[in-house]
């Protein structure tokens, strides 16, 4: 697959220490690259050390538009004195799920003062293209670049021996809709709960994508969605607050469910994964890549000869991996914006009324619309 970058910047991975409070966020030496491209009208955010190809990120997220925010970890006020950092760390979050990424520029920082977290007007500009191409917005990414590239602001300017476009990078005709310096490889910080306005407990279990495979079934699942809502959802001051479905079913919940399942179930659940994901777990970390979808047989084959140990370690892997908690967010977001009707006809859930407001036309929206889909799921479980 062709891959043609929005915007590329380098940055590196951190990874969060939970054994104390605040949370120490540890960055990773690794070299790598920040970049976003548009597929299907999907944003996918991106991660890959600059020694992997372009089309083999570390991390590929499909992004719901207005889901994701990346916004700077700001240490102007902290929360504890511990959490100032010594670097520049930018967080990416989620509307629908508590999983947090952060990631620390790795240009080098342009502060007149020294300090390793002074987050410099271009620095604050790159967040804020990556922030409103998570919106949905159209954005012309050169035209933005070159409005701090020559800032007077900018003491280090050309300091830091890095070519002007390679540092941070608009590719294109400049215009995009979205659907080394900073912490280095010693940085800490403080709490990352505490980062922004309506910031969750918790984070994500800490799994890596599975494959591009999960974020393909995800995308054509929106994809069907885009149509599903026959009218206007329920007005928003109606809605109830409910539990989202990536909150319902944690990695805790799922897995304890997998440990205590039959195999006969086991064999149900693997059903339902996309069918390179079956070969390719047969075949191992040397596997030949798999141009065409693999055939019936292949994966039949595939499921006899995983064990049964396999078996639930590959569905674990997926419990875990953020495709699963992307694709329940994505599920969450349909139904609350008035596609429970279409979905639960699909899906064959008998929902209450049809997934429409009692007594009238319109469908359910928001916690109502989320609610009744887990009770009709419940109701067709009790009925078989």
């Amino acid at each position: 697959m062709s891959i043609t970058p929005i915007i590329t910047f380098k940055a590196g991975i951190c990874d969060v220490d939970q054994s104390s409070k605040p949370f120490k966020i540890k960055a990773q030496p690794t070299p790598g690259y920040i970049y976003l491209y548009s597929e299907d009208d999907l944003i996918h955010f991106c991660w890959r050390p600059r020694s992997a190809p372009l089309d083999e990120p570390e991390l590929d997220l499909v992004m719901v538009p207005t889901d994701g925010h990346f916004v700077p970890y700001d240490t102007r006020s902290p929360s504890h004195t511990s959490s100032k950092t010594n670097g520049r760390i930018f967080v990416l979050k989620f509307t629908s799920s508590s999983q947090r990424h952060l990631f620390w520029l790795q240009s080098k920082p342009q502060g007149r003062s020294g300090d390793p977290a002074w987050l410099s007007p271009r620095d604050r500009k790159i967040g804020e293209i990556v922030d409103r191409l998570l919106q949905g917005e159209e954005v012309d990414v050169n035209r933005e670049l070159a409005s701090v590239r020559n800032n007077d602001d900018d003491s280090r300017r050309d300091a830091d021996n890095d070519e002007a476009m390679e540092d941070v990078e608009g590719h294109g005709d400049g215009s995009a809709r979205g659907g080394g310096g900073g912490a280095g490889p010693d940085a800490t910080g403080g709490d990352f709960r505490q980062e922004g306005e309506d910031a969750r407990e918790g984070g994500a279990d800490g799994a890596r994508a599975l494959s591009n495979d999960a974020a393909t079934a995800v995308r054509n699942f929106l994809d069907a969605m885009k149509n599903a809502s026959g009218g206007t959802a329920a007005s928003q001051a109606e809605r109830k607050a409910y539990p989202l479905l990536n909150d319902l079913l944690e990695p805790p919940t799922t897995i304890a469910m997998l440990d205590a399942a039959s195999d006969e179930y086991v064999d149900n659940l693997l059903s339902f994964l996309p069918p390179m994901v079956l070969v390719l777990s047969q075949q191992g970390d040397n596997a030949d890549a798999i141009v065409k979808e693999p055939s019936m047989e292949s994966v039949e084959a595939a499921k006899q000869a995983m064990s049964s140990d396999q078996k639930r370690a590959l569905l674990k892997k997926v419990f875990r991996s953020p495709q699963f908690t992307q694709s329940l967010a994505s599920l969450t977001v349909a139904l609350r914006d008035g596609g429970l009707p279409t979905i639960a006809e699909a899906l064959r859930i008998p929902v209450e009324n049809g997934g429409l407001v009692r007594g009238g036309t319109v469908p359910l929206g928001g916690g109502d619309a989320v609610e009744a889909f887990v009770e009709g799921v419940k109701r067709g479980v009790q009925k078989k």
